[in-house]
């Protein structure tokens, strides 16, 4: 099924706002939708879009599955309490975690979150709620890499002929799904979202588990964690389109004390790129790049090494996995 893209120059994002929330409105009718927000500029956009269609009856969530940022479930719901959209947060860690376990290979990752998320936690939620519909931040550039085979997006049913009122036992509405990240950002703002949400470097929908190469357990996981924030602190004045840290599998060889370490390995990725498709590495100086090596080798826990990554999209893909 092809979706006709809506470029930035003719995104009317007033125009665009009213027909979707509309559209939002009658397809859902007299029902409840739901909807996850991840704190991402696509689900806030569409949470907010949600809202403005539906009130009271978008009953919004926040998944938390132990993958995401520090302290972001919190963040979050207090965010969107200062814009009159109350969250309710899902403590769903076990579930992903089990999921996830055993599980090294990309594609087989990022299956078993969205099985753990559309079928298990939402499928729970959606017959808690009576709700017939999920409302969700699909957007162009989720299609275009999912048809592609480049990697799958766990967000992404209908162009792949999985039909989700079947799989899961609802109906997905994808408001989105002819933007680009350029465009959701300007449908943000005209949403009345703050900047820091409208201007929010993208995360991936597999959250940390799309970082951490190998299996994903809770540990490996904290240990992106750690590395992430630190990656965001000290690249957010760059301008970059986006940043993050990478967990390798391998242990490489290293010396703490004058003695030899087989620890870890953190790639560092930052991006200059508009709309995702395709990106260039940021010219980040050394002297900022051997100051992030240094503080990520002191702060997180047994990593001995940290390169850059310095190759283009495309071959590269901006996330690792």
């Amino acid at each position: 099924m092809a979706v006709k893209e809506i470029v930035l120059k003719d995104l009317d994002v007033t125009k665009f706002i009213e027909e979707k929330a509309k559209e939002v409105a009658g397809l859902v009718g007299d029902g409840v939708a739901i909807n996850a927000l991840s704190g991402g500029v696509d689900s806030s956009a569409v949470t907010m879009l949600g809202h403005k269609a539906l009130g009271k009856r978008l009953k919004t969530y926040f998944i938390d599955n132990g993958i995401m940022r520090a302290g972001e479930p919190q963040r979050i719901k207090a965010l969107f309490k200062g814009l009159g959209v109350d969250i309710e947060i899902i403590d769903a860690q076990d579930e992903f975690f089990n999921a996830l376990k055993g599980i090294t290979d990309p594609e087989e990752k990022r299956e078993a979150i969205t099985q753990a998320f559309y079928k298990d936690v939402f499928g729970r939620l959606v017959r808690k709620s009576g709700a017939k519909h999920l409302l969700q931040g699909t957007i162009l550039t989720d299609v275009d890499e999912t048809i592609a085979g480049i990697k799958r997006q766990h967000n992404v049913f209908e162009q792949l002929g999985i039909d989700p009122q079947k799989a899961f036992g609802y109906k997905i509405i994808e408001p989105l799904i002819q933007l680009r990240k350029d465009g959701v950002r300007k449908v943000a703002a005209g949403l009345g979202l703050p900047e820091s949400a409208y201007k929010r470097i993208p995360f991936p929908g597999p959250a940390l588990a799309a970082r951490v190469i190998g299996e994903a357990t809770k540990e490996r996981v904290e240990i992106a964690r750690k590395a992430n924030a630190i990656v965001e602190e000290d690249l957010s004045h760059t301008g970059a389109f986006q940043y993050m840290a990478i967990l390798h599998q391998d242990r490489v060889t290293g010396m703490r004390d004058g003695k030899r370490d087989f620890g870890l390995q953190i790639e560092v990725r930052c991006w200059d790129s508009i709309d995702a498709r395709k990106a260039t590495p940021t010219k980040v100086p050394y002297e900022t790049l051997s100051k992030l090596a240094d503080r990520i080798v002191a702060e997180v826990p047994g990593v001995v090494s940290v390169t850059y990554n310095i190759t283009k999209k495309p071959p590269s893909t901006i996330e690792a996995i």
